[in-house]
């Protein structure tokens, strides 16, 4: 009897469980898969994003940048955003100064606070000023009591780094020129003391110290740091510089221009030479080179926007000719091929 009922009971509960999974109403609802795009649709996306960067003025230009005593991050910068790659190379390196004295006696001024300004020109400029800062034991906290004048974003992020911000940088251009442009002049009234300290390199900065006298400063000018001509760069580069294989040089400097050629010899002619100013431009006719760029004012930015326009014009001219639109470096091994099937 009681087995029966047992089985009974076990019949039952089977068949209504295979009821329920049977019956519609009981069925869990599909869930809808999460949309997707199609692979059409991707390829459309990605083939627009590649026809972007395809269309920048320096597409795939390989640009080599000889850098000197300066960073020249803001103008790698600049030619990436036009779609170029760079190369740096450095032209010099930096050593301390020959002698020790004069930097000693301008760190106890700091120190003691004989000077009311303190001007930097370059990164290394602060680096050697804080650094012989800690070989009194003492850390940036020493310059705050001292205005601060800076050129350049590359000494701004330099005394950004030790906790530093200046007082007066150019509000117009970059250089020492701008900054003696828009430095104060000495009031007697206000000021309670007209000296100013300027470390720089062993190579003076003469307008900046004239233009600072002008203004009825006493300029006290320090060498912290000696800048000397670089070791020559791997094979590879040199070979590539003189085989026309960067499209283009950017020059920011005339030392830029005397150590690279020094150190890895000239640029091929089908390279686009670009200058950051008519000095720059000058030192380069000088050596021979022809100079295809000058920009419109002494910045990277500009420079790099001048080669960028540079490119888009040679591009233009070259489609209107009914020739292909081929870079600097392929015009060079175009000519080579075209040698070779002559011969």
């Amino acid at each position: 009897m009681g087995a029966a009922v047992i089985e009974l009971v076990c019949g039952l509960v089977f068949g209504i469980g295979l009821v329920l999974a049977l019956s519609p109403w009981f069925t869990p609802p599909r869930t809808s898969a999460p949309w997707r795009p199609g692979k059409r649709l991707r390829e459309d996306v990605a083939r627009a994003r590649v026809d972007w960067f395809e269309s920048k003025p320096l597409f795939d230009w390989s640009v080599l940048v000889p850098r000197t005593k300066d960073e020249v991050t803001e103008l790698t910068d600049h030619l990436s955003r036009f779609g170029a790659s760079t190369e740096v190379v450095a032209t010099m390196s930096i050593e301390p100064p020959r002698t020790e004295q004069a930097m000693e006696k301008a760190v106890r001024g700091i120190v003691d606070g004989r000077f009311l300004w303190v001007v930097f020109t370059s990164q290394h400029a602060v680096r050697a000023i804080v650094d012989r800062l800690a070989e009194y034991g003492l850390d940036s906290r020493a310059l705050s009591g001292i205005q601060l004048a800076a050129v350049g974003r590359g000494t701004v992020e330099a005394l950004g780094r030790v906790g530093l911000t200046p007082d007066l940088r150019p509000s117009e251009g970059d250089t020492a020129h701008d900054l003696a442009l828009e430095f104060p002049a000495y009031d007697d009234l206000i000021d309670p003391m007209a000296r100013v300290l300027v470390p720089t390199a062993d190579v003076s900065v003469a307008d900046l110290v004239q233009g600072l006298t002008n203004l009825g400063w006493e300029v006290e000018e320090v060498t912290a740091y000696r800048t000397v001509r670089a070791a020559p760069p791997p094979a590879e580069i040199r070979d590539r510089i003189k085989t026309g294989l960067f499209d283009a040089v950017v020059f920011t400097s005339s030392s830029a221009v005397r150590n690279m050629i020094g150190i890895a010899g000239k640029p091929h002619t089908t390279s686009i030479i670009a200058a950051i100013g008519q000095a720059t431009a000058s030192t380069c006719e000088m050596h021979g080179l022809r100079v295809d760029v000058v920009a419109d004012s002494p910045s990277f930015e500009s420079v790099a926007v001048g080669l960028a326009r540079f490119a888009d014009e040679r591009r233009a001219n070259r489609l209107a000719q009914g020739l292909p639109d081929t870079k600097p470096s392929q015009r060079r091994r175009r000519r080579r091929k075209d040698s070779a099937r002559r011969s």
